[in-house]
């Protein structure tokens, strides 16, 4: 058996992201350099200010100690002005020789030089720090082991000129060379592992920030809603479907920063402080009431951190699922296991319900009593509401037309409209209610004839449940001054929506009435996407007998096709046909 691959961490510095990561780093190498450039101008101009009093005072009366000094401070300004940070590498090449060998040369001269009795073999550390910091341990070491030549080279040099004891004064200069090779492989190596975990650091630092955004991303697009709550009920964060959810208005989306500041809200707040409570995750069903709204029943599901995770502050996580959509979803994946079923239970339906109306029909007109001629009259209009129900069904089933198809499918959209409107306003008796507004241009769209008929007269007769009786209760209106896309608008004037109702208008077995087979809105979702056309809702404002009113608006956008010049648009702003009410 294979070993299980080890799995894979955000925050593995073997992940992609950490590649683009290197030790030398420009704002920290950069903040580095100046420190180097700043301590060696200020030993610079402390050795020529101090060779400089010394030579005034008569202390020392050497012009080449002072002379030194000066150029070693003139080389350590130039040097931190006009220098750019740099590595040193691995080998000793000119910018070793521009800063290591300048310090090294200039106390190593200081040093033989001296007639005094100043010690400049400490200095010799900083040149060593700056080779082990900026360069590798090999550079380093040899810095280090040059420096140890030239001391011991100065101490011979000494103890022949003044005759000192050989064996005390070597002794000396051999335990600072110790020193000088610590402090090089000390330095080398501490540089190093700052390096290394600034590098770690760094990665992991990335590794947060992508989890980070996946994780906004991913709960941004999650259909339930989330909220984090501390343990005064003030709101941390909330995603798109919790703010939806809980703020209906601008003045409850305002208050979303505390549970307590909406009395609606204070079923979450309890189930929040029974979470911190009991130090346990809460679950139970909640209905939100607002004033001037609907109730809003939910399903919450709460989740505590661990104080100890987050610094002894303690957080619950609230999980928001709508019921109303919870019970949507379940009843679609019930009927979607049962759609093959359901459609051939529509079809052996078919049958026996035409022989049932034929036989009504036949039945109705050997009658002459009224009680038997309502009786008939009863059973064709249940018998025709089975029907619309099975072709429902059949429809709502059936594979939408291939893009091949569509290729010949064009209608001219006033016409159709038009004369969909009077057959709808004479079948369903709305002579007075209908105003059909037909925009002055020829418009040809892409869409299938009876497809059209059967979305607006779908949406017809929704509008024809809410519209009031004056005139213009219902409005239909054609728009053609996209020259690619065309609109048909039906309105009518009516309540608005409640927003859990809005939400799933176009999807499948959805209603707010019970005599309602839910079915009619997708089916017209489904015949528009078919054709490449789109279907939306909004509330907007119309005239109706002389004043602005507020209704629901459906809209369908139709692809528009241009084959002839007749068909191209005349104008930005075109002039409506007379306005028809039927």
């Amino acid at each position: 058996m294979s070993p299980r691959p080890p799995e894979r961490s955000w925050f593995d510095l073997a992940a992609p992201w950490a590649a683009e990561f290197h030790a030398d780093d420009t704002r920290e190498f950069s903040r580095i350099w100046q420190g180097f450039m700043t301590a060696r101008f200020t030993l610079g101009l402390v050795l020529m200010a101090m060779q400089v009093t010394l030579f005034a005072s008569g202390t020392s009366h050497s012009l080449w100690l002072v002379s030194i000094s000066l150029a070693y401070f003139g080389s350590t300004l130039t040097t931190g002005l006009f220098g750019k940070p740099l590595l040193l590498g691995d080998n000793f090449n000119r910018h070793w020789i521009r800063l290591v060998g300048v310090d090294v040369l200039a106390f190593s001269s200081l040093q033989v030089l001296q007639a005094s009795q100043v010690n400049y073999t400490p200095l010799f550390a900083l040149p060593i720090l700056l080779a082990s910091v900026l360069g590798s341990l090999r550079l380093a070491l040899g810095t280090a082991a040059g420096v140890t030549m030239l001391l011991l080279g100065s101490t011979w040099l000494t103890i022949v000129a003044n005759g000192t004891e050989a064996t005390l004064s070597l002794l000396q200069a051999a335990l600072t060379s110790v020193g000088y090779f610590a402090i090089a492989l000390l330095a080398n190596q501490l540089s190093s592992r700052l390096s290394s975990e600034g590098l770690r650091a760094r990665a992991s630092q990335a590794a947060v920030n992508l989890q980070r955004q996946v994780n906004e991303l991913v709960i941004g697009s999650l259909p339930d809603g989330v909220l984090i709550v501390d343990s005064l009920g003030a709101i941390r964060a909330a995603n798109p479907t919790a703010l939806k959810l809980l703020a209906s208005t601008q003045e409850q989306l305002k208050n979303l920063t505390d549970l307590r500041l909406e009395p609606g809200w204070s079923p979450l707040l309890e189930l929040t402080n029974a979470s911190f409570a009991r130090g346990l995750g809460q679950e139970s069903d909640v209905t939100i009431h607002h004033e001037g709204q609907g109730p809003l029943r939910l399903h919450v599901s709460t989740r505590p951190t661990n104080p100890q995770d987050l610094g002894g502050e303690s957080l619950c996580v609230l999980f928001l699922q709508d019921q109303r959509e919870l019970e949507a979803r379940m009843r679609t994946e019930k009927l979607a296991s049962m759609g093959r079923m359901s459609t051939a239970v529509a079809h052996e339906i078919r049958n026996p319900l035409a022989a049932i109306s034929q036989a009504n029909a036949l039945l109705d007109e050997d009658l002459s009593d009224p009680r038997h001629k309502k009786l008939t009259q009863m059973v064709g209009q249940n018998a025709q509401r089975l029907a619309k129900i099975v072709d429902d069904i059949l429809e709502a089933s059936r594979a939408q037309p291939q893009d091949g198809g569509l290729i010949d499918l064009k209608i001219n959209l006033n016409e159709t409209v038009n004369r969909i409107c009077r057959d709808w306003s004479a079948q369903n008796q709305c002579e007075l209610r209908l105003q059909c507004f037909l925009s002055g241009q020829a418009i040809t769209v892409q869409f299938e004839g009876d497809h059209l008929r059967r979305v607006l007269v779908n949406l017809l007769d929704n509008a024809r449940r809410f519209a009031s009786d004056r005139p213009g209760g219902i409005q239909v209106q054609t728009i053609g001054q996209h020259p690619l896309h065309a609109t048909l608008r039906v309105w009518s004037e009516g309540m608005p929506m409640d927003q859990t109702v809005e939400r799933h208008l176009f999807e499948p077995f959805f209603s707010s009435e019970s005599r309602s087979s839910g079915l009619g809105l997708y089916i017209c979702r489904q015949l528009c996407e078919g054709h490449r056309a789109s279907i939306g809702y909004q509330r907007s404002w119309r005239e109706v007998a002389g004043q602005k009113v507020e209704g629901n608006e459906f809209s369908v956008s139709f692809v528009r096709i241009a084959d002839s010049p007749a068909d191209e648009p005349q104008s930005s702003n075109p002039s409506p046909w007379p306005i028809t009410t039927f």
